[in-house]
């Protein structure tokens, strides 16, 4: 019986190991990841890098504390951009939509996700009580919305 355990829990191990990201020495980038990522983002600091299955992912800030979260697919090519925006730079449409949707709640944090030409924004909403986080087109349509 204990053998069972053991086997399955080291199964579990390498499985749950295989599907997150690993973090990555910055000799480990391919060059030209990295060359775009310096190209790009010359000013930025704190970074690091992971492996996210076949793309190369990089968490970093820029001025004074925005941090920015990037994935790139090998051939140095931006797959998908998240990056820490003010509240005041959330499109109207949003604004309203959280006014009429969520009046109760306030804006903690924000985020712009840019995936090719589409962009979204991921809006933290809280009061004393509780937590949402949604998801929000540039129209302002609610794409996802998970309470926390």
């Amino acid at each position: 019986m204990k053998k069972h355990i053991t086997i399955i829990a080291t199964a579990l191990t390498l499985i749950s190991t295989a599907t997150f990201a690993q973090e990555i020495n910055p000799s480990q980038v391919p060059s030209v990841v990295a060359n775009s990522f310096k190209k790009e983002f010359p000013k930025a600091t704190d970074i690091e890098w992971e492996l996210d299955g076949d793309d190369y992912n990089v968490e970093f800030e820029i001025g004074w504390g925005t941090d920015h979260e990037i994935w790139y697919d090998a051939a140095g090519k931006i797959l998908k951009h998240k990056e820490e925006i003010a509240k005041s730079d959330l499109p109207e449409a949003i604004i309203s939509k959280i006014a009429s949707d969520f009046p109760e709640l306030k804006i903690d944090g924000v985020k712009k996700i840019t995936e090719g030409d589409e962009i979204n924004y991921s809006v933290e909403l809280e009061n004393f009580t509780e937590e949402w986080k949604v998801i929000f087109s540039g129209k302002g349509d609610i794409l996802d919305k998970i309470k926390d």
